[in-house]
């Protein structure tokens, strides 16, 4: 979502870092490209004025005159900008009242994705926080509404209330009440009824929801990619409805990310959430430092590991360890590694999260390191044998023909996947070798990431990606073709993430 953002922020602060002092004349300079960037990805025009006044006070300060890098010192002052802009250092969770059952009011317009966000939330909290959850939809004038929400609920194994026709919403939500109170339950999400504009009747049901339900939260769902109509949105429903926060859905789109920039500092209500993806799983914690750095060009290491960790296979990971600490790597567990990857958001989503990735997108693109490419080399896999999987020479040119013929690829691309793996699989040979120091070395490439580090160094960016050093990390990874890093992740089956060590004789 933050994409052309970070192309024109990252151009503006590589063309201060070539300058050993700044003038404020390069100052004021930096700052009328910052300010275009910002209107650009649609930021409301008050924020940005706001924004650009408090930092180019800082970037002029003597802090920045005396430092050693000025350049780095600004980049600090932009982020910490954005931090601000954004949120505050610390994420905002939900209020969960002690006496249960607590109830989450989902408000919002039609289209924003409120049903499938609800269900989304429910996941979170049953899976996550280990909370009993009922779901209820109060949506009496969408077709199949109610029937959307039962089939979420059935996907997600969450309790849904069952539905009985003529219902007023009022009603529902009387009904809900009392079932949740009945059946035990943590919380209640009632999903409200949404209109394609704002309406008085929609606002006035809200409001009569509101006080039966007496809501420990109520969160409006919005639609990032419609710009600052979101925001003028949540004006309109925290006028009307205590809202207590904000759920930013569709945070993978193509949007120029000016909604969230500009809701937290116009509405005064936290970003709790960010929908990024049509998956029930694809959910996730609204973190302030976390958006800067990726807005920076700084990556997420610390997301991408909390997306490894939670699909992390114990038993899997330590079977992988002891093969690969023997040298072992064939095209079985690549496949592994290359379902993981699918897991964690695809290849694509990875790489936003990887420091420095985002100024060699050229290179990645005529890789052809995308989620097709994922996609590709699983079906030849699984077009192949047990024992070719496991003994890839076994594959002569008839065989290749038979395998291409099943995943509808060309041989061409049989013997791409099959360089690739043993060039993989001698790497991996090697680093098993004296005990396994070569894992180690291989960990510590791709390093810590995001807005800790850059906080901890307290007023530099981190250090600038080396484009050859990166080149050589990416061509590790499955489709590049070239021994290297996968990062040691919990979740990457076999390449850590947890006390096992492979190389300890039991």
């Amino acid at each position: 979502m933050f994409e052309g953002l970070t192309d024109r922020l990252s151009g503006v602060f590589d063309r201060l870092s070539g300058r050993g002092v700044l003038s404020e004349k390069d100052v004021d300079e930096a700052m009328r490209e910052v300010r275009v960037a910002l209107l650009e990805a649609d930021v409301a025009l008050p924020v940005v004025k706001d924004f650009i006044a408090k930092a180019r006070d800082l970037a002029t300060g003597e802090a920045v005159i005396r430092s050693v890098r000025p350049a780095d010192q600004v980049v600090k002052i932009v982020y910490d900008g954005l931090v601000e802009m954004l949120g505050g250092e610390e994420p905002v969770g939900l209020n969960i009242a002690i006496n249960p059952p607590s109830v989450i009011l989902m408000s919002g317009l039609q289209g924003s994705g409120k049903t499938t966000t609800s269900a989304k939330l429910a996941l979170r909290l049953s899976k996550t926080e280990r909370k009993k959850v009922l779901m209820a939809s109060l949506d009496t004038r969408r077709p199949a509404a109610m029937e959307q929400l039962a089939t979420l609920g059935k996907q997600i194994e969450v309790d849904t209330l069952p539905i009985v026709a003529g219902q007023s919403a009022t009603d529902i939500a009387k009904r809900a009440m009392s079932a949740a109170k009945l059946g035990g339950y943590d919380i209640l999400i009632l999903d409200t009824a949404g209109r394609t504009t704002l309406d008085e009747s929609m606002m006035n049901e809200a409001a009569e929801i509101a006080r039966i339900a007496s809501p420990a939260e109520t969160l409006l769902v919005a639609d990032s990619l419609t710009g600052q109509d979101a925001v003028r949105t949540a004006k309109a429903f925290h006028e009307r409805l205590p809202l207590t926060g904000l759920i930013l859905t569709r945070a993978d789109g193509d949007g120029r990310g000016g909604a969230a920039l500009s809701m937290r500092a116009v509405t005064g209500l936290p970003i709790k959430f960010l929908g990024a993806g049509e998956k029930v799983e694809a959910l996730d914690v609204f973190d302030a430092r976390r958006v800067a750095g990726r807005i920076l060009g700084q990556g997420d290491i610390v997301s991408l590991v909390e997306k490894a960790a939670a699909d992390f296979d114990q038993a899997k990971s330590e079977a992988m360890a002891r093969k690969l600490a023997k040298g072992q790597f064939d095209l079985d567990m690549l496949s592994e590694q290359l379902s993981q990857m699918e897991k964690m958001g695809g290849m694509e989503g990875l790489m936003g999260m990887l420091p420095g990735v985002q100024k060699m997108k050229g290179q990645i693109a005529e890789a052809g390191l995308n989620d097709r490419m994922i996609k590709r080399q699983r079906a030849i896999i699984s077009s192949m044998t047990k024992a070719e999987r496991k003994k890839p020479d076994l594959l002569a040119a008839s065989r290749k023909r038979r395998v291409a013929a099943g995943a509808g690829v060309d041989v061409a691309e049989i013997n791409r996947l099959l360089k690739q793996h043993r060039q993989m699989a001698d790497a991996f040979k090697m680093m098993s070798k004296g005990g396994g120091k070569g894992f180690a070395k291989m960990a510590a490439m791709l390093g810590g990431g995001g807005g800790d580090r850059m906080k901890a160094m307290g007023g530099g960016k981190l250090p600038p990606a080396d484009p050859a050093e990166l080149e050589k990390q990416l061509k590790g990874l499955p489709g590049l073709g070239a021994p290297g890093s996968l990062p040691n992740l919990p979740g990457l089956p076999g390449l850590g993430g947890s006390a096992f060590n492979p190389f300890k004789k039991n």
